[in-house]
């Protein structure tokens, strides 16, 4: 049941929207979970299920499922800090399904910084102890939120015991044992925000997003805090491919599911000045790892857009060709030229806080 090229779920601040195609040309159907903000929503290659992260101010913070075609969603047993951590949950970032030889097990990166993993379906959860333990000890701070948050969860296809996260403000955290240790993975990043005695540091780093290359999985590509940065040795080292001004602040970054040379991002001004560059929404491409980057702007806003995608609101499709964003003004943009030329597929929903084909 792999992700397709004619699906989308998109994560509002009210309700889970779907688009598909049909006779040529993009939809939207839905909300499902209307009313509620949806953080994260993505699909289960494995199953085909669809599961969605729940940021409710009143409520707290909730999981649903949807096991059917008929979008009825149900509540699924939420993952909580144990009472030792003296912690609570505040926020589901991000929901990642386990390796495909792995039915059942499923894991949940959160604020504060901890890792969840269900072996059960959802059935129970159980926080990692080791990273969690590695979190205390290092005092990992927060970055956008309040507190630390795994924003970003990478299970290696070749051994569902080898996954990276993205930890903001950690850096990047590696495991080889299924969990059972973990190791940071930041040499060749910068934290420019840092004193200089803090620099030389394993961890404190500001990954915004981290994405693995598919057609090779020792490939890895990073939109962080100080600039843009790919690694070709499974993140032993990294390489910084940043181009400024445009190829340095952003927050999401797409790989080519054939080319892991080739990459999209979406600039943002700077740190203090998170907005486009003179009203302009564009993107930035690079065919050869990022040793040169072109624009692409053709058919989206040049002037007056002051709106962008957060980190989880750009995906690409299967085909390698079919790109789609959402920003924080409720704007969704697709291409099916690999970003050469852009269409609008809605210029009416609430904020987007994800976008994921499936």
């Amino acid at each position: 049941m792999a992700t397709t090229n004619d699906r989308i779920l998109i994560g509002t601040r009210k309700g889970l929207i779907e688009a598909h195609k049909a006779n040529g040309a993009w939809v939207l159907q839905g909300p499902a979970l209307q009313g509620q903000p949806i953080a994260y929503a993505m699909r289960d290659e494995r199953d085909g299920s669809l599961w969605a992260s729940i940021d409710h101010g009143h409520w707290g913070v909730k999981l649903s499922r949807s096991k059917g075609d008929d979008g009825t969603f149900e509540e699924v047993a939420a993952p909580k800090y144990p009472e030792d951590t003296e912690k609570t949950a505040k926020y589901y970032w991000v929901l990642q399904g386990g390796h495909a030889e792995r039915p059942g097990t499923f894991y949940v990166g959160t604020e504060p910084g901890g890792l969840f993993t269900t072996t059960d379906d959802g059935s129970s959860w159980e926080l990692n102890r080791p990273l969690w333990d590695l979190c205390v000890e290092h005092k990992w701070m927060g970055g956008g939120r309040d507190g630390a948050g795994i924003h970003s969860i990478v299970v290696d296809p070749r051994d569902g015991d080898h996954i990276y996260i993205g930890v903001s403000c950690a850096g990047v955290c590696e495991t080889k044992d299924g969990g059972a240790t973990w190791a940071y993975a930041n040499k060749g990043l910068r934290m420019d925000y840092a004193p200089p005695d803090q620099q030389d540091m394993e961890y404190g780093f500001d990954p915004h997003f981290l994405a693995l290359a598919p057609s090779d999985p020792d490939v890895l590509w990073q939109a962080n805090h100080c600039g843009v940065y790919r690694s070709k040795d499974g993140c032993a080292t990294w390489d910084e491919v940043s181009d400024k001004p445009y190829v340095y602040f952003g927050f999401p970054v797409a790989v080519d599911p054939s080319n892991a040379d080739r990459a999209w991002i979406v600039p943002m001004h700077s740190d203090g000045n998170r907005t486009t560059f003179d009203g302009r929404l564009f993107l930035m491409t690079t065919e050869d790892a990022g040793a040169t980057w072109t624009e692409q702007s053709a058919g989206l806003p040049q002037s007056g857009a002051w709106d962008f995608p957060y980190r989880h609101s750009l995906d690409i499709a299967p085909d390698g060709r079919t790109l789609a964003f959402g920003t924080t003004s409720g704007n969704v943009y697709i291409s099916e030229d690999a970003g050469a030329s852009w269409s609008v597929l809605s210029n009416n929903l609430p904020l987007i806080y994800s976008l994921r084909f499936a």
